[in-house]
């Protein structure tokens, strides 16, 4: 019986990119990928449709094929702040609440049509005590999307106008521009889309 990630099932090429997207950060044995895949099953999400709902408790993170995710929070009033886009080759997933096994206070959708797959996070963590190359992968992984990256875009949010931030959201999401709605990317921004939508006239001119 075919697997839906052996060659000829309908996630093999998920499963291939997960592969080939880990290694870049360090390579895994093949003991190590199979017993990761055993953590892993695939799934679809339509638009608009929830990998994470806010509120409730998650037990996997994912890794997308093809689609885009947002990860965002409400206020009380309803407004809502993106915090950040998981396209292709990203790993979307409420960290926090996934190392707490508390609700999540952020949810994550699909902004299109999305493959990817869910990989169960006891099943990756048990891996990590007893893997010594998935577990370079994290510190790779760690190291380059959360401590290199996180920290100056934290900053940006209180240190740089609007038009900076523009600029850097282009620098570090350029083929994101075209696809989001102008109003998410003014979510994650901090301003509102007239705000935007007058930035990109005057980047234009």
């Amino acid at each position: 019986m075919v697997s839906e990630f052996d060659s000829g099932g309908p996630f093999a090429l998920a499963a291939e990119a997960l592969r080939k997207s880990m290694g870049a950060y360090a390579p895994l044995k093949e003991s190590t990928w199979r017993a990761l895949l055993s953590h892993c099953h695939g799934m679809r999400l339509a638009k608009h449709e929830f990998f994470c709902v806010a509120g409730s408790v998650p037990r996997s993170f994912g890794f997308v094929h093809s689609g885009l995710l947002r990860c965002y929070v409400s206020d009380g009033e309803g407004n809502e702040y993106n915090k950040i886009f998981f396209d292709e080759g990203k790993f979307p997933g409420a960290m926090a609440a996934l190392l707490t096994s508390q609700p999540s206070k952020v949810a994550i959708q699909a902004l299109e049509d999305t493959q990817m797959l869910s990989i169960d996070f006891e099943g990756f963590r048990g891996l990590l005590r007893q893997r010594e190359d998935l577990m370079w992968f994290h510190i790779m992984y760690l190291e380059q999307n959360w401590l290199l990256k996180k920290e100056p875009r934290e900053l940006a949010l209180v240190q740089e106008d609007a038009t900076a931030r523009y600029r850097r959201f282009l620098r570090e999401y350029p083929e994101l521009n075209e696809r989001l709605p102008l109003f998410h990317v003014a979510s994650h921004l901090g301003i509102t889309p007239t705000q935007l939508s007058r930035i990109r006239k005057a980047e234009r001119a």
